[in-house]
C-alpha cells in the first residue's frame, strides 16, 4: 500500500515490485526498506534523512564498514548507499583450559629459564652457530634428534602417569628424566627449573598430581615431567602441553642466541616462524609416543654443554 502510495502504481503493479525485490534481498533488508518507506511519508523527509532518523533511534542497526546497501528513493528508483560504521566482533584466542600455559611458559615465571643457553653459548664461541641459517639448522636437530624430542617424550609419558594418578609411573618417569642428562649443566638446567616450577605451582596454581608427583618422587623434578604433571592436574589437553612446551623451548633458544650476537631480533622470529612444522611435527610424535622412544643423536649439542663447563667467559649457566 505505501508503495502504491508513493509511486502512484495500482496494489498488482506495487506487489508485483516488492514480489521481485524480494527475489534478490533477504527478509531483514525488506522489513527495512518497508520502515524507511514509512518514516519517509511520515516526516516528510529524504530517504537519507530517514534513515538517519531511525539509526539514531537504534530501529535500525549499523551496516558493516564497506557494505554496500539498496534502498527506496524518491523516485521510486534504486540507488547505491555506502555507510560505515562500527561493528562488534568476538575472537577467541585460546581454548579456556589451556591458559594456564600461557602463564606457566611465559618469561615472567619464576624458572629462570632466561638464565640457560643449552650449550649454544659454546657453539657461538667455537663457530658452530655464526648466523639465522646455522642457528635454525642446530635447532631443528634438537627437535627431531635430541633433547627437544626426548624432553617431548618425557613430558607425554608424565602426562599420562598423572592423569592416570599412577605414582609408580610417576616416579619411573621423575626418575629416567634426571638420569638422561648428557651433562652436569644440562641437569642443573632441566632441573632446577623443574624444581622452581614445582615450587611456584603447589604455591598458586595447587593441583593433587603435583602433590602426587612430590610424594612419589623426591629427588629433583626434571622441567618437562613437571610440567606434563602439572598440566594433566589442571585438565589441560596434552597436544596443547607439547606445542606450548615445544614453543617455549624454541624461544628461550632463539632468544640466547640474540643475548649472544649472531642473530638480531627480526632473524630471531624468522627464525621461530620457520621452526613451526617443525615444533608441530615433534609435537604430533611425542603425543603418540612411548618411553620405548626415547633416544637422541645431537652429539655435538651434548658436547657443547659438556665444554661449556670449562668456557672462559659465560653469560648463562648452560
Amino acid at each position: 500500500m505505501i508503495t502504491a502510495m508513493r509511486t502512484g502504481m495500482t496494489m498488482t503493479t506495487a506487489t508485483r515490485m516488492i514480489m521481485s525485490t524480494a527475489r534478490i534481498a533477504d527478509a531483514g533488508m525488506i522489513i527495512t526498506r518497508m520502515i524507511t518507506a514509512i518514516t519517509t511519508t511520515i516526516t516528510g523527509t529524504t530517504t537519507r534523512t530517514a534513515i538517519r532518523i531511525l539509526m539514531r533511534i537504534r530501529i535500525l542497526m549499523p551496516i558493516p564498514t564497506g557494505t554496500t546497501t539498496r534502498m527506496f528513493t524518491n523516485t521510486s528508483m534504486f540507488t547505491t548507499m555506502r555507510m560505515t560504521t562500527r561493528i562488534r566482533t568476538t575472537t577467541s584466542m585460546a581454548e579456556p583450559g589451556s591458559l594456564p600455559l600461557m602463564v606457566w611458559l611465559s618469561p615472567a615465571f619464576p624458572v629462570g629459564a632466561f638464565a640457560y643457553s643449552h650449550g649454544l653459548e659454546w657453539a657461538v664461541e667455537t663457530g658452530d652457530v655464526t648466523d639465522a641459517e646455522t642457528c635454525r639448522g642446530w635447532i631443528a636437530d634438537l627437535l627431531a634428534f635430541g633433547s627437544g624430542r626426548n624432553d617431548a617424550v618425557l613430558l607425554a609419558a608424565a602426562w599420562r602417569a598423572a592423569e592416570a594418578r599412577d605414582g609408580e609411573a610417576l616416579h619411573a618417569v621423575a626418575e629416567l628424566a634426571a638420569a638422561l642428562q648428557p651433562s652436569l649443566e644440562r641437569r642443573l638446567e632441566t632441573t632446577a627449573q623443574g624444581n622452581a616450577f614445582v615450587t611456584a605451582v603447589r604455591a598458586a596454581w595447587p593441583a593433587d598430581t603435583v602433590d602426587l608427583l612430590k610424594s612419589a618422587w623426591d629427588g629433583d623434578v626434571a622441567y618437562p615431567v613437571a610440567l606434563g604433571t602439572a598440566a594433566a592436574g589442571h585438565g589441560i589437553g596434552l597436544r596443547a602441553t607439547l606445542d606450548a612446551f615445544l614453543l617455549g623451548f624454541v624461544s628461550n633458544i632463539v632468544s640466547a642466541v640474540v643475548r649472544l650476537g649472531p642473530i638480531g631480533q627480526t632473524d630471531g622470529q624468522r627464525i621461530l616462524a620457520g621452526l613451526m612444522p617443525d615444533i608441530a611435527a615433534t609435537a604430533a610424535f611425542a603425543e603418540a609416543s612411548t618411553l620405548d622412544d626415547l633416544g637422541a643423536a645431537a652429539f655435538r649439542s651434548d658436547i657443547a654443554s659438556m665444554r661449556h663447563e670449562t668456557q672462559y667467559t659465560r653469560l648463562f649457566r648452560s
